[in-house]
């Protein structure tokens, strides 16, 4: 009995390959930017109410905020809907008075880039506090910065006072070893935790050096 050669199958050519993954890689990328889009009004929303809590968070005495762009330029007012444009915001106690201004900063971290909003008090040059809006720091380790009561302590009234010159901070904010703090501008770190303390201390010291003077040259145009 004589067999019968199998008849070969054609393979497919390179333009009908290259043609297929084209459309998955194009129908891929709509999905991505269909999911992005609707995605996106929702993530900033939530990145709003989050900095608008945290705002009150390190100016506990504040009733009223109002948003502000700072720069060497000078100081411009934003709308209340423009909280995430703004670099500083303006706390209001309920007689409108001024009560502190919260100031976003970032340093690098153990893991990844730590932010941070801190309350500045002008008239009593002050760092009243801090809550941390973005890290990747290990839990249970690096993110006791946010809980530990000692290290909070730092923050009753940081010292953040200018020179005579107004230029800069007379005493540059600094973390020290724990246990080890001995002036009122040092920040004690944590015992396991010191590379997100020091990053913590970094983040005031570069922030204070260049917004406090500019803070403090147009401290009345933040009156309501």
């Amino acid at each position: 009995m004589t067999e019968t050669a199998p008849v070969p199958t054609a393979s497919p050519s390179s333009l009908r390959l290259i043609a297929t993954l084209a459309g998955i890689a194009i129908m891929s990328g709509l999905l991505v930017a269909l999911a992005a889009e609707f995605t996106r009004e929702p993530i900033l929303k939530n990145r709003r109410e989050a900095l608008e809590k945290a705002v009150f968070t390190v100016l506990p005495e504040a009733t009223a905020r109002k948003n502000f762009l700072l720069n060497e330029s000078g100081l411009t007012p934003l709308g209340d809907d423009a909280i995430s444009e703004a670099n500083c915001y303006a706390g209001y106690n309920e007689s409108g008075e001024l009560v502190g201004v919260a100031i976003e900063a970032s340093a690098r971290g153990y893991q990844d880039v730590v932010k941070i909003l801190y309350g500045y008090n002008p008239h009593t040059n002050c760092i009243l506090g801090f809550t941390v809006l973005q890290s990747s720091e290990t839990p249970g380790l690096g993110d006791r910065v946010e809980t530990d009561p000692d290290f909070l302590a730092n923050f009753a009234c940081l010292e953040a006072t200018l020179n005579e010159a107004g230029t800069d901070l007379k005493n540059q904010i600094v973390t020290v070893k724990n246990g080890t703090k001995k002036h009122p501008w040092q920040i004690d770190a944590i015992s396991g935790a010191t590379v997100t303390s020091t990053a913590i201390g970094t983040a005031l010291q570069k922030s204070t050096t260049k917004l406090l003077p500019l803070i403090h040259k147009v401290e009345p145009e933040f009156a309501q």
